[in-house]
């Protein structure tokens, strides 16, 4: 029954360890291209505009927004169908289970957002960038934590994993909430009768994708046109693709989950990873790291993280309110805590959302990003491998 039940978790983690070494090879790749000669390649590439339609209705973006608006929205898509069946019959469907993850994922997006909002305080400019260091990447983190094999308890695993999916889901808030620019009203009440259509196609439970794919490329473009970031619209498409538990035989949502991952994993995020990861490192110093964006993001991602995470596990499980994963110790925890401050893909994508009107900033935002996240990286890593058992 164990071995039925931790099935699907395995083969998760599986693909998100290799699609997390991927990611590592193409923000390499991006540093590699955008500090060589063939920079001006690399940069004109991303810039060139593309347009989508026919005659003149329709879309035209630059390659780099098509990247960070239409794929990620699938992105989106993806993540918020995990959150969705871990909520509903995963591992945050036992509230005994899901409390420790929910309580640590709370601590690590408010004491980074904290030491970020310090830093800048006295900049309105750069306080916008205050939710860039509360972010988790799930399959950098947990790339890094597969390296170690056997050494981690599986229930590490899985908390990691749940942690990172609570922290996806308030970072779709925050972008929802907080990202948003001057609204539309005529194509905020389109794609509010786009989404309408779609739950009553949940309503009556059709198990075909194609009328929800139809509709959700229509709600795609509503969603751009009205303000509101193009990726919510992945979110909206999600929650109404029906997942019923008592039909054992066929989910809809799992298997699309199953079909698209692989996609995901090794196609989008890596592109993504390529192409926002890149910057020009000429002129950077030690010093540069000291400018309030980048010192703010590195110390949120590095600090603020593993403090947020640690410290409230900690109160949570000492006031009885959660346990302590099974065969797991203090040092485990404290070293998966530091993995989360691995924060690179939403990290990158949130900087790019909270500077769109200020790209002077953007620069500094990669470098907090790379360099909190490196460090998270090996810092957990090794702290983990002294740590855990053989």
């Amino acid at each position: 029954m164990i071995r039925y039940l931790s099935g699907p978790f395995k083969w998760f983690f599986k693909l998100e360890a290799a699609s997390g070494m991927l990611l590592f090879i193409c923000a390499i790749i991006a540093l590699i291209l955008s500090n060589s000669d063939y920079s001006s390649l690399y940069f004109e590439i991303l810039e060139t505009y593309l347009f989508l339609g026919i005659n003149n209705i329709g879309i035209k973006m630059n390659v780099l927004h098509w990247i960070n608006d239409a794929l990620m929205a699938a992105f989106f898509f993806f993540v918020t169908l995990e959150i969705k069946r871990e909520f509903l019959q995963g591992e945050l469907s036992n509230r005994k289970q899901a409390l420790l993850p929910i309580i640590a994922a709370i601590g690590g997006m408010l004491v980074p957002a904290l030491i970020y909002i310090y830093i800048n305080f006295e900049n309105p400019e750069t306080l916008n960038g205050w939710a860039i260091p509360s972010a988790t990447d799930i399959a950098f983190s947990l790339g890094v934590l597969s390296l170690l094999g056997p050494r981690v308890p599986l229930s590490l695993k899985v908390f990691l994993t749940a942690l990172a999916i609570i922290d996806d889901l308030g970072a779709i808030v925050i972008i929802a909430f907080f990202y948003t620019g001057d609204l539309n009203i005529t194509y905020l009440t389109l794609l509010l009768l786009v989404f309408i259509s779609l739950l009553i196609l949940n309503k009556l439970n059709v198990k075909k994708f194609l009328p929800y794919l139809m509709l959700g490329l229509i709600l795609w473009f509503f969603t751009h046109e009205s303000g509101v970031h193009a990726t919510i619209s992945g979110v909206l498409l999600a929650t109404v693709i029906p997942h019923r538990k008592k039909e054992k035989d066929f989910s809809l949502l799992i298997k699309i989950e199953h079909k698209i991952s692989p996609y995901v994993a090794f196609g989008i995020m890596p592109l993504f990873a390529f192409a926002n990861a890149g910057v020009s490192l000429d002129g950077v110093t030690f010093n540069s790291l000291l400018s309030p964006v980048p010192l703010g993001i590195l110390l949120g991602l590095f600090v603020g993280k593993q403090i947020g995470v640690f410290l409230f596990s900690i109160i949570s499980i000492k006031l009885k309110i959660a346990q302590m994963p099974n065969n797991s110790n203090w040092a485990g925890l404290y070293g998966v805590g530091i993995l989360t401050g691995i924060g690179f893909t939403m990290s990158l994508f949130i900087g790019n959302l909270a500077f769109a009107q200020n790209n002077q900033y953007i620069d500094g935002v990669k470098i907090g990003v790379l360099t909190g996240s490196l460090l998270s990286t090996l810092v957990g890593y090794f702290l983990l491998l002294i740590f855990s058992k053989k």
